[in-house]
């Protein structure tokens, strides 16, 4: 098992980072919830989620980051997926969702972006 590891931050102002490590799922879901959305209760208009270094996704994990896309469009702002590692990679391609979230191989591809 891969220690799993999120990490919030501001990269500037209005701009948010949560980076995740290791296997998001059913247990360690609720902890990136709690990152995700105390980034957005701050205010943030944009926010990059690192997925670079996951080795594993489900389901729940897929629902909180929709969950905040969802939160950051109420607010007129914007969020960008880094899916970097194949397991992300594959289930945002199988789920369909590679087609409705703003995805990219690497950070610096995110940010600029933003």
């Amino acid at each position: 098992m891969t220690d799993f590891t999120t990490e919030r931050s501001l990269l500037r102002d209005g701009l948010g980072l949560v980076e995740l490590s290791g296997e998001v799922d059913l247990y360690t879901a609720p902890r990136f919830k709690e990152d995700l959305v105390g980034l957005i209760e701050t205010g943030v208009e944009a926010i990059v989620i690192d997925l670079s270094r996951v080795t594993f996704i489900d389901s729940t994990a897929l629902g909180v980051i929709i969950g905040g896309v969802k939160r950051m469009r109420e607010r007129d702002g914007r969020l960008a997926i880094v899916a970097g590692s194949r397991p992300v990679v594959r289930i945002l391609d199988i789920t369909g969702l590679d087609k409705v979230l703003t995805v990219f191989d690497t950070r610096a591809e995110a940010l600029a972006d933003l």
